[in-house]
């Protein structure tokens, strides 16, 4: 990672506040450790500022779940940015970027997440109570980043059980010394994931005052939600299920009556960036709903429906999720585009990270590989839950992995344009592309390119490229 890590100051911090409460802070180079953890309320607006960075549009503003569709099959490449072609051509080169941009603002979550976790422990004024939740909030978007990281530049777990080159890992607030951090493997950086989650799980709340702090802040919930899909990609399906029914079990999620759930901060939210049109991590057109919107409603109309997902949708008629899409125009053409995130202008729409549904999904998946035969619960929930919302009579399975393929379509669909498809795709060590060489499982530019920049700069990474770059 480049030496500027290292040296970062909280002047860089910017502490906004997702309740738009702004700490009235002194000039950039007045700020310092001691000044930014000097009170209990510095200290939140402190937390507060780590949850900012992740409404980037680098971290869940949009281009990491781009990027992941770009890679797999539901969207088509109908834009004119470079770097984003190259990525959807299986083209990409070291100096994209893009890439380097999704890398960087990871790796800022995770400094600040470290500044937090480093110094909250000497505040002065602040409960041992709230000491404990806030490092556990920090060590939740710790381990969110380092997920993201992995996924995008390592192969999945199903390459080499995990003993590929993952990501290097910053554990420790940079005070002094230059360090020159190696890539970790993935099995080590999952390890971390799982270390940061379990150790966070007991000092998180339930849930919080305000609905926007229970979906948007970190909570016991969507701390054993992130593991349940941690261990999904990792096929630790036992594990999968303690982990997903220990959300369920909170007892404050559940799939919503219909699918005007999105930006509301219901039942179906267990983890939601926050986002308004005056707070929302961007500027301009760049948000979420930028790619996925035609221009007639404020977008750019880069990313629609691919023929394979409309094949999908068609195949039943009268599935409600299929209702989530506008007709639109780019370049004269006509194409469907999503709908689920509609404010391509003011970038308000919340970005979800996980849903209630993902969570079924991930405990009917590890139920269905856990049995020989169908297994009842697994579809009870694919049949009652999943397809019974979305207008769908129930499914016939006669056997396991008719079980298994009709639960990944139902999630290809429900999680359309969400961040997951290129991730399900490869898990399942399946070509990501149809029949096309270089988007078969394993193939090196399925994965992201570590930035040149960063090589050039650690002498550690030398040699550690990804394959094919």
């Amino acid at each position: 990672m480049k030496i500027r890590y290292i040296y970062l100051t909280f002047a860089m911090l910017v502490f906004l506040s997702a309740c738009e409460k702004k700490l009235d802070l002194l000039p950039q180079q007045d700020l310092t450790e001691e000044l930014v953890f000097s009170s209990p309320e510095t200290t939140l607006s402190a937390l507060r500022g780590v949850y900012s960075t992740t409404q980037t549009l680098e971290f869940y503003g949009s281009m990491p779940q781009v990027i992941a569709d770009y890679m797999a099959d539901n969207v088509d490449f109908i834009g004119t940015f470079p770097t984003l072609q190259q990525l959807n051509d299986f083209a990409s080169v070291s100096t994209n970027s893009s890439v380097y941009d999704v890398w960087e603002i990871h790796y800022q979550v995770i400094t600040r997440a470290n500044k937090v976790i480093a110094n909250v422990p000497n505040v002065e004024g602040l409960s041992d109570e709230l000491k404990a939740q806030y490092i556990a909030e920090a060590k939740f978007l710790r381990a969110l980043a380092y997920f993201q990281l992995v996924n995008f530049f390592a192969q999945p777990f199903q390459v080499s059980n995990g003993n590929n080159l993952g990501v290097p890992l910053v554990l420790e607030d940079f005070t002094g010394e230059v360090t020159y951090p190696s890539r970790s493997s993935l099995n080590e950086v999952h390890a971390q994931i799982l270390k940061d989650l379990e150790e966070a799980v007991p000092a998180l709340p339930s849930s919080y005052e305000s609905a926007s702090d229970t979906r948007g802040r970190a909570t016991k919930g969507a701390a054993y939600a992130l593991l349940s899909r941690l261990y999904l990609y990792r096929e630790e399906w036992a594990q999968v299920v303690e982990a997903a029914n220990n959300t369920l079990e909170q007892g404050i999620y559940d799939l919503a009556a219909d699918f005007s759930f999105y930006n509301g901060n219901t039942s179906e939210d267990v983890f939601t960036i926050q986002n308004s049109a005056t707070d929302n991590g961007r500027t301009g057109a760049g948000g979420w709903a930028s790619y996925y919107m035609p221009a007639s409603a404020g977008g750019r109309g880069d990313a629609p429906f691919s023929q394979s997902l409309i094949q999908a949708f068609e195949a039943e008629p009268g599935d409600k999720r299929f209702n989530l899409k506008i007709e639109g125009q780019t370049a004269g053409i006509d194409y469907f585009f999503n709908n689920k995130f509609p404010d391509a202008v003011n970038n308000s729409d919340n970005s979800p990270v996980i849903r209630t549904t993902e969570v079924y999904l991930n405990l009917a998946e590890a139920l269905a590989h856990l049995s020989t035969t169908p297994d009842v619960q697994a579809i009870d929930i694919l049949n009652n839950r999943i397809r019974r919302r979305a207008g769908l009579g129930p499914k016939s399975v006669l056997t396991q992995n008719e079980l298994i393929n009709a639960l990944l379509l139902e999630r290809r669909k429900e999680l359309a344009f969400e961040g997951h498809r290129r991730m399900d795709m490869l898990r399942n060590r399946q070509n990501l592309r149809g029949g096309q060489a270089s988007a078969a499982f394993g193939a090196p530019k399925t994965i992201l390119p570590i930035p040149q920049r960063e090589i050039d700069n650690n002498p550690s990474l030398q040699g550690q490229q990804n394959e094919g770059y």
